[in-house]
């Protein structure tokens, strides 16, 4: 390649400094390979290899990429500057550090690629006895919670919830816990071919087939799920705890196992009244709970499942004005959470299988990846803002459950279309709560007239009617003002001084909103009725006259 068509090739192979790639214009090696701490390569390669590995760019230019070279390598050579970097690098894995070497077929200018490898599992790299990392394109000392995810990180074939507790025994655990775990497992497998056997199992026989011992022995899982408040005792020093808090008015209160029965005490403790929505197509009040509950019991389950227990942390539920969150320590394990928002991705791998096969079985989790899915279609369905992942770190998992609505447009939309792919309720969450977009998902949602404003201020349209493409059948739907018709009832009492309740009727119902039913519409004539007769319209008001079959309306 030509040094035209190498700086094309590295553009297209490593086009930005970031946490994995890294540029560097040295024409000279001789102090630039082990220097000075923070600038030279041994700091840059355990910055790369703290993060997830990447590549580091000798010999062009910063910016552009041009092809400069390198002209003085001292004594440094592909096959010698590995084994050198290793030994300034402790804990660097050796096996995936290379260095490969490009050379411009025009000018002869060499470019040294240096290929780093990921850091072991739990293993921090170091350089001049100081761990490193990237932030962006800027190099830095390794911060706490980097650190604190190298050193907690899980590890294949390592399961905390799966280990066995030395001397536990079946008093440790909570008789009423075992018969609601019990209850929920029979529940869930009753179809099964031995569904029958199930309830001569002794105690012992249903914890192994529950998971929660191990080799005849009590695991941790079982502690968590079914221990006595005591029982945290046998899992020091990492706690088991579940803290409810309510900031604003400074309330706090811990629950602890057996967690198969306290999940629920946590969830009843929440203040959950009921909220209103008012369609602009139905005649009555959506009213509904704030939270519910079963999304408030999964996400809470989730916490439980898939906590890093060993960072010594616990699950905390705070209340806030509009919202809950939860949050516990370690972060999401396998692919990002937005993954599952369709139910399409299966987990493969979990921090806590054990414990996730426990819950699985007595009905507290569900492990095919659907119980993400299920929550955001069931908040969809209660026209509130999507719940969501934002704040999550490597450390730590944030989720929130939405009990108000942010944008009036956004839910107006969802009771409008309930035909929206999931996918582009996705998107309009994001924009209603401010998160940005993908330029081809910011398009997609402008060309179904969904959103409006300029990137990245763009907003949820109030052009509904627009945006349903169906003009006509909104305003069917939604029907038109009261005063419309109450002036129509009026005209037909005024042109012939009186009518009959069954001669209004006939008058109004084909004209009502077809979204109201039947008896819905004479529920609306009789209200419009009864506020002409009680407050009038432009200072009119009417009245009944007769009884019975003979009863009019008049004007008064």
């Amino acid at each position: 390649m030509t040094a035209r068509e190498l700086q094309a090739w590295l553009r297209a192979g490593f086009p930005k400094e970031n946490e994995r790639y890294e540029w560097k214009e040295w024409r000279s090696l001789k102090s630039n390979i082990s220097g000075r701490k923070g600038e030279d390569l041994a700091s840059y390669i355990s910055a790369l290899a703290n993060m997830d590995g990447g590549c580091i760019v000798i010999g062009v230019q910063d910016g552009t990429l041009a092809v400069t070279g390198i002209q003085d390598f001292a004594d440094y050579t592909v096959e010698n500057v590995v084994h050198r970097v290793l030994g300034k690098t402790p804990g660097l894995p050796s096996m995936g550090l290379r260095v490969q070497e490009l050379r411009a077929s025009d000018t002869g200018a060499v470019v040294w690629l240096v290929h780093v490898p990921r850091h072991a599992p739990r293993e921090l790299v170091l350089a001049h006895d100081r761990a490193w990392q990237r932030d962006g394109d800027s190099l830095v000392e390794l911060r706490e919670d980097r650190r604190r995810a190298i050193l907690t990180e899980l590890i294949a074939g390592q399961d905390w919830s799966a280990q066995i507790v030395a001397g536990a025994t079946l008093a440790d655990l909570d008789p009423a816990a075992i018969a609601k775990a019990r209850s929920k497992y029979t529940e869930k497998h009753q179809s099964e071919r031995w569904a029958a056997e199930m309830a001569h199992w002794s105690v012992e026989q249903f914890l192994a087939k529950a998971k929660m011992t191990t080799h005849g022995q009590l695991n941790r899982t079982a502690l968590l799920l079914l221990g006595r408040a005591e029982s945290v005792d046998w899992l020091s020093p990492q706690p088991a705890e579940i803290l409810w808090k309510v900031p604003a008015e400074r309330i706090a209160l811990p629950f602890g196992p057996p967690f198969v029965l306290t999940t629920t005490e946590v969830g009843q403790r929440i203040r959950n009244p009921n909220i209103k929505f008012f369609p602009e197509t139905e005649l009555l009040a959506v009213e509904l709970p704030r939270y519910d509950a079963q999304v408030v019991l999964e996400g809470l389950h989730n916490c439980i499942a898939h906590q890093d227990y060993e960072q010594a942390g616990r699950v905390v539920v705070e209340e806030w004005q509009g919202y809950l969150r939860l949050t516990n320590p370690g972060g999401f394990v396998d692919g990002r959470p937005e993954d599952y928002f369709e139910g399409r991705r299966t987990p493969e791998k979990y921090r806590n299988p054990r414990l996730v096969e426990a819950m699985r079985l007595v009905g507290m989790i569900d492990r095919g990846g659907f119980g993400i899915r299920d929550m955001v279609t069931t908040q969809r369905k209660r026209y509130l803002p999507l719940p969501d992942y934002e704040g999550s770190s490597a450390n730590q998992t944030v989720f929130t459950i939405y009990g108000q609505t942010i944008d009036k447009n956004y839910s107006q939309l969802l009771m409008e279309r309930s035909d929206l792919p999931l996918e582009q309720v996705v998107w309009l969450d994001r924009v209603q709560k401010k998160h940005r977009i993908a330029d081809d998902q910011a398009a997609a949602l402008r060309r179904a007239k969904l959103i409006e404003g300029r990137k990245p201020n763009f907003f949820v349209s109030a052009h509904v009617a627009d945006a349903t493409n169906t003009r006509t059948q909104y305003t069917r739907n939604k029907g038109l003002t009261d005063h419309y018709y109450k002036t129509l009832i009026l005209q037909h009492i005024q042109k012939f001084q009186s009518a009959s309740a069954a001669e209004l009727r006939a008058l109004l119902l084909d004209k009502l909103p077809d979204s109201l039913s039947p008896q819905q519409k004479l529920v609306k004539i009789k209200n419009l009725l009864a506020a002409l007769r009680s407050t009038g319209l432009d200072g009119v008001r009417i009245g009944v006259v007769g009884t019975g079959k003979n009863a009019r309306w008049e004007v008064r």
